[in-house]
């Protein structure tokens, strides 16, 4: 099952209204992209793939390993590089060096976008975990306002349950929401209008596929 994708980045939030309605949406750049590589089972890397790059970058940010694969499919460096496998029968329409832009989506189409939230610092239980705190002070508390509370069971077993919502990094993880819907697509200036919120920050990269779930249900 072949899912199209495009790398781009997290503009912003704005609003659109439909028939009255208000509509928020994230704005993201999708493209250009450009193929960097083409992988095919009858090459050594024994599978159908195609690897797309997104904003370009300095050659004198390359180390050597980049430059010469760069070199080879002369192709101006990009910063934000990822693989789509490609069916078979898909992988002939694509060529090293060629253009996706925002077109290769529609309006109404629903996607999957991957991108990495916003990174929080080390937080306790209260925020990560929307822990309620202690109420009133009983007998025998001491200062317990924020804090975790029990998090073991005497000897037996003698540790702490993996999984036991503690406190920790907060945020700066690969997320993906799944199911977004297109709202609107700028083929001109390749930008992609999807309802609701999109993991990350502003001018964060994210990843936008078609919905596997969508897909699976079409058959």
């Amino acid at each position: 099952m072949f899912r199209m994708g495009l790398l781009g980045k997290k503009i912003g939030m704005t609003q659109l209204f439909e028939d009255g309605n208000r509509i928020p949406v994230t704005v993201i750049e999708l493209g250009p992209n450009v193929v960097i590589q083409k992988k095919t089972t009858d090459t050594k890397d024994g599978y159908n793939a195609i690897q797309i790059g997104y904003d370009d970058k300095e050659h004198r940010k390359l180390n050597k390993p980049m430059k010469g694969h760069y070199e080879k499919s002369d192709v101006k460096p990009k910063w934000f590089v990822r693989e789509l496998l490609v069916d078979a029968d898909k992988i002939g329409d694509f060529e090293v060096g060629q253009e996706l832009k925002a077109d290769v989506f529609s309006e109404g189409q629903w996607v999957d976008i991957t991108g990495t939230s916003k990174g929080k610092g080390f937080q306790g239980v209260m925020r990560r975990h929307n822990m309620k705190g202690a109420k009133n002070a009983t007998h025998g508390s001491h200062e317990q306002f924020r804090h975790v509370g029990s998090i073991g069971c005497r000897s037996t077993p003698g540790e702490v349950d993996k999984g036991k919502r503690l406190p920790g990094q907060m945020g700066n993880k690969r997320v993906t929401m799944q199911n977004v819907k297109i709202v609107k697509i700028d083929a001109e200036k390749n930008l992609c209008m999807v309802a609701g919120s999109v993991p990350g920050a502003r001018n964060g990269y994210v990843m936008v596929h078609h919905a596997i779930k969508k897909l699976k249900k079409m058959g």
